[in-house]
């Protein structure tokens, strides 16, 4: 029997442990932290041996191959353990992937990919498909295909999955922008980081579509190094034969697979970055073949996403915005891009390489004070105290609160869009953006 390790038993590694054991192989699950206990009580249910607080190399370095979880940087210990063994190290996507002969719609991009990846997944089921959310947000793949099968499924993808995807294949893939991230994990290379995002594409055939923002010189340039399989459709604000979607003069317009118009207005997301996200959307769906009136339907009644430019609410005049996923730069800069009034912006957290200096113009245009958020907020003040702004300084949410509240005036927003990972004063994004959605609304 061939032994799998799963290391990392959060959502991915767990649903692959799963499908693990379904397919025969025997499972052995560990992780360096402390296990949920929903995720222990899982694994128990399955009889699955699994261990936390450390790694036994006696029990993973005997595997036939290693499921990795995302979070786990190729550099940590016993990955290069197992690599100096030689034993294969793969995602829990490209696992999964293995066992299910679903099509898949796979996102990725810096920016915009968990409102795009749930877009398409509302049109999806408003168009009745049999069809599952997976990847960054909804439920394990691996879970999915083990123990509740779709036909589709709608997945978005980070740098890191799919560093370690290899023979997976997308068969509608959409990249929607390559911008500085996550560089801490790519030795700080640019050109590493947008390589990875490229991996999107590989495996694709002439019968598979890939969906990419043209007006990115990033994809353009990667495009010129690498052959993509795929039919190409590309989009973009200003109208070009070229392009396979546009936006202009208030019309929204996709010309394939079949011509499809609605106006700009009726689109529920606003901001020029949600014009790209609503654009691949709009193909992707149909070219999954929905019908082009459940399209508009479902672009023009969205929801959006939660913390996600999420309005929190309006207090003594000024409104709070909640976009605690926006963890880098570029997201930062489409949220301040949209903002229509003076504006108390949070930023801080835990950088990841970031060159904070294409914010300055916006900063200035847009801003009326920063408060800073982080357990170390030195790299800002090198930043930004320079502009003149009134600036606070803050290491806790109730704190940073405060000072918006002290800062902000009748017709002001309160915009948390940090540019940062959440991970040196909070659990995650979710928790940063729950902590400013509740001391809000209590103040």
């Amino acid at each position: 029997m061939k032994r799998i390790v799963v290391l990392g038993a959060a959502e991915s590694g767990v649903g692959a442990a799963i499908l693990a054991q379904k397919e025969g192989f025997d499972v052995f699950v560990s992780d360096m932290s402390a296990i949920k206990d929903h995720y222990k009580a899982m694994l128990d249910s399955h009889g699955i041996e699994w261990e936390e607080g450390h790694h036994s190399e006696d029990k993973i370095l005997n595997a036939n191959e290693v499921i990795k979880s995302p979070g786990i940087p190729k550099e940590a210990p016993m990955i290069q353990k197992v690599m100096a063994r030689n034993i294969p190290v793969i995602s829990e996507i490209e696992f999964a992937g293995r066992y299910t002969d679903a099509r898949m719609i796979c996102i990725t991009g810096s920016n915009g990919k968990t409102t795009t990846t749930s877009l398409i997944y509302h049109i999806m089921e408003k168009a009745g498909y049999d069809v599952g959310l997976a990847g960054n947000i909804g439920h394990s793949l691996a879970l999915q295909v083990a123990e509740a099968p779709h036909a589709w499924y709608v997945i978005e993808l980070s740098s890191f999955q799919l560093d370690n995807m290899y023979d997976f294949h997308a068969d509608i893939a959409v990249l929607l922008n390559i911008t500085p991230d996550h560089l801490d994990r790519y030795e700080f290379k640019f050109e590493n980081y947008a390589d990875a995002k490229m991996r999107i594409t590989q495996n694709q055939v002439k019968a598979d579509a890939f969906i990419y923002w043209n007006d990115d010189p990033v994809i353009q340039h990667e495009l010129t190094k690498t052959a993509v399989g795929a039919t190409l459709y590309p989009f973009g604000l200003e109208k070009s034969d070229a392009l396979k979607g546009y936006i202009t003069d208030g019309e929204y317009v996709l010309t394939a697979p079949t011509r499809l118009e609605m106006k700009q207005e009726e689109l529920s997301l606003t901001g020029k970055h949600n014009m790209y996200n609503s654009l691949a959307a709009g193909l992707a769906t149909h070219l999954a073949g929905v019908a082009p009136e459940v399209i508009r339907q479902g672009l023009s009644d969205f929801p959006g996403v939660e913390h996600r430019l999420e309005k929190v609410c309006r207090l003594h005049g000024v409104q709070y915005i909640n976009d605690s996923k926006a963890t880098n730069v570029d997201a930062c800069w489409y949220a301040l891009e949209s903002m229509t009034t003076p504006t108390i912006l949070i930023v801080g957290g835990k950088d990841k390489g970031n060159d904070y200096s294409t914010l300055t113009d916006l900063v200035k245009e847009k801003c009326k004070a920063l408060v800073y958020l982080g357990a170390d907020n030195t790299k800002l003040h090198q930043a930004f105290d320079s502009l003149g702004l009134p600036v606070r300084d803050t290491h806790s949410m109730k704190d940073c609160v405060a000072a918006c509240n002290e800062l902000a005036a009748e017709g002001d927003t309160v915009l948390l869009s940090p540019c940062c990972a959440s991970f040196d004063l909070f659990k995650n994004m979710e928790d940063r953006g729950e902590q400013f959605k509740q001391l809000v609304r209590q103040s």
